[in-house]
Formats: C-alpha cells, sequence, structure tokens
C-alpha cells in the first residue's frame, strides 16, 4: 500500500497550526459548500499535552471537502494531533484538511476504509500515541463526543471503547432499514467474536497503545471494524461502549450501496468466522450433511430389498451428500491444522 506522510502545509495564507484563518480561506472553503466550517474561537492553535501522552485523531477521507474542514477543527480541542487519511480524493479534501491545521496521509488511490484504517495504525504505531480516536469525516459523528470515547482508554478502564447509537436512553434516528441491517452484522459480529457489543459497525472508536500494537488489519472494506473487534479476546482487550450520536439528515454520506455494502461486510464477517472456528462452522455441516447420506442411503438400501431396484433420484442426492459432506470435514480438519499451527509460529515470536 502506497501511502505518504504530508505535514501541514497552509493553504493560501493560512497557519499551519490554523490559529486563525484569513478572508481568502474562508471564501475558498465556502466556494467547496462548507459554510459551517468554523468558529474562530475554536482555533485557539495547538492544544496542551496530555498527561497520558500524545493523542490523536485519525479519521479516513474520501472527497469530503463538504465536512473535513469542520470535523478537523471540531477535533482539535480534544486531542494533539488530527491525522486526515487522504484515500485518493479528486476534490479539495486534502487542501482544507491542511488548511486547518491537520497532518495529510496521502493514499495515490482509492484503495477503501479497511485501507485507510489500517494506515491509521500504522501512522499512529509510528508515532508511539498513547491512545488513538478514530471517526469518520462526513460530518455523521459529533467531535464533542471525542472525550468520552477516550476518556475509558485514558483511564485504563478499556483497551478498546467504542462509541455506540444503541445504548439504553440514548436513541438515535436511524433508518429502519438500516438498523436491521446492523443488527443482522452485530449478531455475526458478536458470534464470532465471542463479545456482546451493542454497535459493531461503529466507526466512532478509541484505541489505546496495547490494542494499537496488537491488533492487525487484513480487510481493506468496509469490514475491518468488524475484522478489529473478532480480534479483541484473542488479544486480550478489554472493551467498552460509551453512547454517541450519529446523524443520518446529511446527504451523500456513503459511496455504497447499503445493501451491497451489507451483503459484502456479512460475507467477509462469515469467512472470518470460518477461518477461527472451521471446526465448528464448517466441520459440523459436513458431519451434518453426511448423517443425512447414510439416513438417505438407508432408505436407498431398504428400497433395493424390498422392491428390487434402487431409486434413481434418493441415489443421485445420497451420493452428493456424501461428497459435499466429507469434503467439508476435511477441509475443517485441514484448515483447523493450519490456524493452530499459525498460532503456535505468533506464541513463539
Amino acid at each position: 500500500m502506497a501511502s505518504e506522510i504530508v505535514e501541514s502545509v497552509p493553504l493560501e495564507n493560512a497557519d499551519t497550526n490554523c490559529s486563525t484563518i484569513t478572508t481568502n480561506t474562508i471564501h475558498f472553503l465556502k466556494k467547496k459548500g462548507c459554510n459551517t466550517i468554523v468558529d474562530s474561537t475554536l482555533l485557539n492553535g495547538p492544544q496542551e499535552s496530555s498527561t497520558h501522552g500524545k493523542i490523536i485523531a485519525a479519521m479516513p477521507a474520501y472527497n469530503e471537502e463538504k465536512f473535513i474542514g469542520k470535523t478537523v477543527v471540531g477535533c482539535k480541542p480534544y486531542v494533539d494531533e488530527v491525522i486526515v487519511i487522504n484515500d485518493g480524493s479528486t476534490d479539495a479534501t486534502a487542501m482544507i484538511a491542511t488548511a486547518c491545521g491537520a497532518t495529510v496521509v496521502y493514499h495515490d488511490q482509492n484503495m477503501g476504509y479497511g485501507a485507510s484504517i489500517r494506515t491509521c495504525f500504522e501512522t499512529a504505531k509510528k508515532m508511539q500515541v498513547a491512545a488513538m480516536v478514530i471517526l469518520d469525516a462526513d460530518g455523521q459523528h459529533d467531535p464533542l463526543d471525542i472525550q468520552q470515547v477516550l476518556q475509558p482508554v485514558l483511564n485504563n478502564e478499556a483497551d478498546v471503547c467504542i462509541g455506540s447509537r444503541f445504548l439504553k436512553n440514548h436513541t438515535v434516528k436511524i433508518p429502519l432499514y438500516r438498523k436491521i441491517g446492523m443488527k443482522v452484522l452485530d449478531f455475526a459480529t458478536n458470534q464470532g467474536g465471542d463479545t456482546k457489543i451493542t454497535d459493531t459497525q461503529s466507526g466512532f472508536r478509541a484505541y489505546s497503545a496495547n490494542a494499537i500494537n496488537k491488533i492487525r488489519i487484513g480487510n481493506t472494506g468496509m469490514a475491518a471494524g468488524s475484522e478489529i473487534l473478532l480480534q479483541i479476546k484473542d488479544q486480550g482487550l478489554k472493551v467498552k461502549e460509551v453512547p454517541i450520536t450519529c446523524r443520518y439528515d446529511i446527504e451523500d454520506t456513503s459511496t455504497h450501496n447499503p445493501v451491497v455494502h451489507g451483503m459484502k461486510v456479512l460475507a467477509s464477517i462469515i469467512s472470518e468466522i470460518e477461518y477461527k472456528h472451521p471446526l465448528f462452522y464448517i466441520g459440523l455441516p459436513g458431519v451434518i450433511l453426511f448423517c443425512a447420506g447414510l439416513v438417505i442411503g438407508g432408505i436407498v438400501i431398504n428400497s433395493y430389498n424390498t422392491r428390487g431396484y434402487v431409486p434413481f433420484g434418493p441415489a443421485i442426492l445420497m451420493v452428493l451428500l456424501f461428497m459435499v459432506g466429507s469434503l467439508a470435514i476435511f477441509s475443517a480438519l485441514n484448515l483447523h491444522a493450519t490456524t493452530q499451527l499459525l498460532k503456535k509460529m505468533k506464541s513463539i515470536q
């Protein structure tokens, strides 16, 4: 993956730390549709360093010129540095982020949400931060929630803190079709990761240095969020949830069809679960199919003994069940042996 960290460079006459924004810059931002971008009282230069160590806010961004400035500025009072992963944007996302004092990491081309999250983690490791909060750049997340999402991590109560839209006494108006899809993905993720998280698809999360060093992200798509949660128990990480707000009245917040997106995420979760627990999720169905083949085989033999002929349909079905069941069983055994070997190799390293 090609990514390059570029330190903040002023746009026109704006300061690198965004302590002031000139008339020219404001005119440029408004021209791009960022009409509610900045309150000058928020732009007071860099914050004092945290007693916990360096804290950063990171956000993947792909063509988010309308909201990136407001989001960057909103984050600044709560962190030491704001990192924007410019995932091959073709608009002014990177320029606006730079003008508002963010450090921009460039992807040469659009590589996907998961690849951007991976770059967030890689950048945090290089910077040796004490904590990182990741949020969306599209205006759906409120930077005012950063403090409460970070607090459990900074207090050593959790390695991963998730901003949940579904906690009690904190309701968010989510479209019904999205809520149903989220609940399906929540169930699949919790089953695979042996967790009890109310909002597994939330992109608003905080991570401790321990979590940043242990989590490995391989998925380049939207399933990266679930992939992280599937590792929590295996890596011995503590997780906690806090309530957040989330807006759904913003247009063009996603470049993906929600149904197609949901199916891709679900398929990826199932694939990850199969890899982690092959004996249960592949081997058990294989045994069931094989046993069903035995039952039908008994019917075929009984028919031959009593009637003197072999029923063609049940015989074909019996053979298919034997073949598929046997293949699933052997695949599960091989995959289980492989995963156990990989775990041993990792423990040795």
